[in-house]
């Protein structure tokens, strides 16, 4: 396995402790925690310290990290079940390990600590190495393949839908003169091709001109947003009543799907004007904050990398959880969940909640134009 590669801070790691604890404190049963995204597991350890009747469920695609998570859970070995697999597999891996239903779930997205820490793996910019991106090394097609083999139109339309890449066809442009000399292998090379085609002006502001299209690289070699699309409608239905999952985004796409998925899910479908609830139309999720929760300063003071994450979280409610009458149902349509102990972005104060405190001030959790992709981790 080696020494690990790099240094590993969890982000949000109270909050997220906090919000999962409810659902994970059970005096009647043992309970079942999902960490879909392992990664070195930061996570994973300290909700198994938390939680001794608590078991483990941890999916990671990358081996190098399962082998490093696997060796920092050792001593909980005999409740922890760790298996190699993309976190929209969920359903088959719940399946095949005989849990029908789970109480907790976290998704910690993005590129981890490992990955980003490690030159050879060419997730960063910053650093000369192999095109690559590949979350999991064995399978799958690479940046390398990418850059070299997809006609233009499709490279501009990477750039464009998931780095939010307004120079995309520039970018897609240099690219294809470059390869029409000699095939792109080097993130370096690539990281000067995508300076070199973006205005000077526009080079000035928003921090490294290249972030944006190794955060699209990454996104289409690994299938992100697809797999994300699929796993966390599977893991809302697979919580059971008063089960919680926490989503740490880092960039506005992610964010944005589990904002949809969340919202589709907490709100009544039925007509707004009936006196009861019909069967089967109530909502079946309580948003447990307002927007998405950022960061304070003490948090990313402490740990960099938490500057563009967004945590949004909620619970899953049983079919008299929700809203019953004309007006209760009125309300849940027009009205966001109340945060847990977290200030209001909007300047509203800290939002009521069960034991929750006051937050540091949110800090921006963007780079001004809507898109992060260094700073995150698990």
């Amino acid at each position: 396995m080696g020494e690990l590669r790099g240094t590993h801070v969890p982000v949000l790691l109270e909050r997220c402790l906090e919000l999962l604890a409810p659902a994970l404190d059970r005096a009647d049963r043992p309970t079942v925690y999902v960490d879909a995204t392992l990664g070195l597991a930061g996570h994973a350890e300290a909700v198994l310290a938390a939680h001794p009747r608590t078991v483990l469920v941890g999916l990671d695609r990358d081996t190098e990290a399962l082998a490093h998570a696997r060796a920092r859970l050792d001593r909980y070995a005999d409740r922890t079940q760790l298996v190699h697999a993309v976190y929209d597999e969920l359903p088959e891996v719940l399946a095949r390990l005989g849990h029908d239903r789970v109480d907790g779930v976290l998704f910690d997205l993005g590129v981890s600590s490992l990955q980003l820490d490690a030159p050879d793996r060419g997730f960063a910019y910053a650093q000369d190495a192999p095109l690559d991106m590949r979350m999991d090394q064995s399978a799958g097609t690479t940046a390398e393949e990418v850059v070299n083999t997809y006609p233009h139109g499709e490279l501009a339309r990477v750039f464009r839908v998931y780095g939010e890449e307004r120079f995309a066809g520039r970018i897609a442009s240099a690219i294809v003169r470059e390869r029409e000399r000699s095939r792109l292998t080097s993130s370096a090379r690539l990281a000067e091709l995508v300076r070199e085609a973006i205005p000077a002006p526009a080079r000035r502001t928003g921090g490294h001109p290249a972030k944006r299209t190794f955060q699209a690289l990454r996104i289409e070699v690994n299938r992100e947003l697809a797999a994300l699309e699929t796993a966390l409608p599977a893991a809302l239905d697979a919580l059971s009543e008063g089960g919680r999952v926490v989503v740490l985004s880092y960039h506005s796409l992610e964010d944005r799907i589990t904002k949809q998925v969340f919202a589709g899910r907490s709100r009544s479908t039925g007509p707004v004007d009936l006196p009861v609830e019909l069967p089967g139309t109530g909502p079946t999720l309580r948003l447990l904050s307002r927007g998405a929760e950022l960061p304070g300063e003490a948090e990313v003071q402490a740990n960099p990398r938490a500057a563009s994450v967004r945590l949004r979280a909620a619970e899953r409610i049983g079919p008299n959880g929700g809203a019953s009458t004309t007006t209760e149902r009125r309300a849940v349509r027009e009205r966001p969940g109340r945060a847990v102990g977290v200030t209001d972005p909007a300047g509203a104060g800290a939002s009521g909640g069960s034991g929750g405190v006051p937050r540091d001030t949110p800090q921006p959790a963007t780079d001004g134009g809507g898109t992060t992709v260094q700073g995150e981790g698990r």
